[in-house]
């Protein structure tokens, strides 16, 4: 596995391996983990959930995306379809070391995922938390009222607005329920049923979709990032459950 992970412009990806607790090692499996808009890989639903599959014998990888965190890059060029690639480069890096790939998504790290998997067979296992599918209304309700090139995103001085930004998910984008359609990767969707940033309407059109062949978590009363203890154990739970079943088969 390569130990510098760059995307397709050079930019190097900031990013931390854990290996899985020796006795129940899923020495063919590898987790990787991909955070949402303003984030990083040290956000704690991201560090904890890949905790919890490392105890449970899951080597992981939870990196930036560039232009976040630590890792190489200009925040506002972070688009979604700039992260696919990304994503696409840590695929890359770690595929020749491991037989199945699973990718945790979380928000708009989600839709990178479903992206990603709806053309790449590598991703053995799809898993989004609160993930993201109409990317034009997430755009236009969290940032419409913010002027691209002038605005913040939430307030934060770290993360400004980019015309980039909003061009990607209003207009190239818009939705990625297509993509969503074409996902053949076994996949389970969580979501807190208190989210108001991306809401759970946008789970609920791909179980629409794909019926049975999907498993949805609803986790009652969680907001975007899961941040109630509670609600960040029965989610990280309910993931550990999922893949640990799914390495089995």
């Amino acid at each position: 596995m390569q130990s510098i992970i760059k995307n397709n412009v050079g930019e190097t990806l900031d990013s931390t391996w854990a290996r899985g607790a020796g006795g129940l090692r899923q020495s063919d499996w590898i987790v990787v983990l991909g955070h949402g808009v303003t984030g990083d890989k040290d956000r704690p639903l991201i560090v904890d959930t890949a905790a919890a599959l490392n105890a449970a014998g899951f080597d992981t990888l939870r990196f930036s995306f560039a232009g976040n965190g630590q890792s190489d890059g200009d925040f506002r060029d972070a688009t979604i379809t700039k992260e696919v690639g990304d994503l696409d480069a840590v695929l890359s890096a770690v595929a020749s070391s491991y037989s199945h790939i699973g990718y945790i998504g979380h928000s708009m790290g989600a839709a990178v995922g479903v992206i990603q998997s709806a053309k790449d067979p590598r991703i053995s296992a799809l898993v989004s938390l609160a993930g993201m599918i109409d990317t034009k209304a997430f755009a236009k309700t969290e940032f419409g009222q913010e002027t691209p090139d002038d605005g913040l995103m939430w307030e934060e001085e770290s993360c400004p607005l980019s015309s980039a930004f909003m061009t990607d998910l209003c207009e190239t984008i818009q939705s990625i329920a297509e993509q969503a359609r074409c996902v053949t990767a076994p996949w389970i969707l969580l979501h807190g049923s208190a989210d108001d940033v991306v809401l759970p309407r946008d789970t609920e059109q791909v179980q629409q979709m794909h019926g049975d062949a999907v498993q949805v978590v609803c986790v009652d009363g969680a907001d975007h990032s899961f941040n109630q203890p509670a609600h960040k154990e029965q989610a990280t739970d309910a993931v550990v459950t999922w893949l640990t079943a799914l390495a089995a088969r």
